[in-house]
C-alpha cells in the first residue's frame, strides 16, 4: 500500500512538472485532489476498512495529500514566476538609450505676466496694490462712484446680478470695473494715498473683441496738490516701461466718466515698428470727482487726485502682438506654450 501511495505522489509530481500553463496545472490538480481524484477516492475507501486499518491508512493518505498540495503550490509559484519573467522581458527598457525629456508642465498666462509686470512698475514708484471682492453691492459699484440709480451711464456697464439682496435691499452683482476697490481702499486708509487695483471684471458683452470676463488695472493718487501734469507723467512713464520703449507718444482727449471731472481718454502712438503712426486708445482717466472724494470719506476742499483705468487684455495684446482677444480664453496649448 505504501508503495502505491509513493507512486501516486511521484506521478503527481511528474504531471505537475509537465504542465506549462496555469490552466493545464489546474486540470492535473483535479486528477489527484478533485472530487473524483485519486486522493479523494482513497479517502472514500477508508469506510470499508476495520478501525485499526482505517487509522493507519488514513494517516498515509492524508500525508500523501499534504505532499501533493505542496508540490502543486510549488508548481504554481514556478509558473507565475516564469510568466512574470516573460512579461518583464517583453517590457524591458534599454537603459543605454537617451532619456526622453519631460514636457514643460506649465507657464504663466500672458495676462498674468502683464499683471505682475504692472504691479512691479507701480510698486517701484510708491504705489500700493489693493484688492477687493468680485461680488459687489450697488453702492460700491455704482453709487459711490457718482453713478446714481437710473443714471444713463449705468447702461454702459450692464452686468451679471446675483439673486441675493444686500443690506440696502438691492441685488449683489459681479463688479463691472475695479473702481469699487478704490473706494474700499480709500475708506480704510488715510490720505495721501497711491494705489493700483488689478483684477477680474464682468459685463454682459461677448464678441470677437469683447469677453464677458476681462481684466482691468485702475490707479488712484490722492494728495493735496495733484494735477493732470502728474497724471500724464506717471502714466506716460508707465507705458514706456511696460512696452520697453521710449518710441511712443501719449495724448489726452476730452471724454466723460461719471467718477472723474474733467475726464480724458488716453491714446498712445508708437513712433517706430509695425504700429508706427497709429493712435490707439489705451486708458480712461481724469481728476477724481468731488462727490467721489466725499464718498471716500475725505474733504474735497482739501484733497484732490486723479484716477485711471486700463484693460489688461489690450495692454497684453499690444505687448505680445496678439490680434484676437479670444485666444486668451480658448485654452489652446499651441498658443499658451509660446509663453513657456
Amino acid at each position: 500500500m505504501t508503495s502505491s501511495i509513493e507512486q501516486l505522489i511521484a506521478d503527481a509530481e511528474s504531471a505537475f512538472a509537465a504542465a506549462r500553463q496555469p490552466a493545464a496545472l489546474e486540470n492535473e490538480k483535479a486528477r489527484y485532489l478533485g472530487k473524483s481524484g485519486s486522493i479523494t477516492e482513497m479517502l472514500k475507501a477508508l469506510g470499508k476498512l476495520s478501525p485499526d486499518e482505517r487509522r493507519a491508512r488514513g494517516a498515509q493518505v492524508n500525508a500523501a495529500k499534504a505532499r501533493i498540495e505542496v508540490l502543486l503550490e510549488s508548481r504554481r509559484d514556478a509558473l507565475a514566476a516564469a510568466e512574470l519573467e516573460t512579461r518583464l522581458a517583453a517590457q524591458s527598457i534599454d537603459v543605454t538609450l537617451p532619456g526622453r525629456r519631460r514636457a514643460v508642465g506649465g507657464a504663466l498666462h500672458p495676462i498674468l505676466r502683464s499683471w505682475m509686470r504692472i504691479e512691479e512698475i507701480f510698486r517701484s514708484i510708491g504705489f500700493d496694490v489693493g484688492d477687493g471682492p468680485e461680488i459687489e453691492n450697488d453702492w460700491y459699484n455704482f453709487t459711490a462712484l457718482n453713478n446714481p440709480e437710473n443714471h444713463p451711464a449705468r447702461s454702459m456697464q450692464d452686468t451679471f446680478y446675483v439673486d441675493v439682496d444686500d443690506a440696502h435691499g438691492k441685488p449683489l452683482m459681479l463688479r463691472t470695473h475695479t473702481s469699487p476697490m478704490q473706494v474700499r481702499y480709500a475708506r480704510t486708509h488715510e490720505p495721501p494715498l497711491r494705489v493700483i487695483n488689478p483684477g477680474r471684471t464682468y459685463r454682459v458683452d461677448s464678441d470677437a473683441t469683447h469677453s464677458p470676463m476681462f481684466h482691468q488695472v485702475e490707479g488712484l493718487w490722492i494728495d493735496e496738490r495733484i494735477s493732470f501734469a502728474d497724471l500724464k507723467g506717471v502714466y506716460t512713464d508707465f507705458l514706456r516701461r511696460f512696452f520697453d520703449s521710449d518710441a511712443l507718444q501719449v495724448r489726452f482727449r476730452p471724454s466723460f466718466f461719471p467718477f472723474t471731472e474733467p475726464s480724458a481718454e488716453i491714446d498712445m502712438m508708437f513712433t517706430s515698428g509695425p504700429r508706427k503712426g497709429r493712435w490707439l486708445e489705451i486708458s480712461g482717466a481724469g481728476q477724481v470727482h468731488p462727490s467721489v472724494i466725499r464718498n471716500f470719506g475725505f474733504d474735497p476742499e482739501r484733497w484732490i487726485g486723479f484716477a485711471f483705468g486700463s484693460g489688461l487684455e489690450r495692454l497684453t495684446m499690444l505687448r505680445y502682438g496678439i490680434d484676437d482677444l479670444r485666444q486668451f480664453f480658448d485654452g489652446d496649448l499651441r498658443f499658451l506654450q509660446q509663453f513657456a
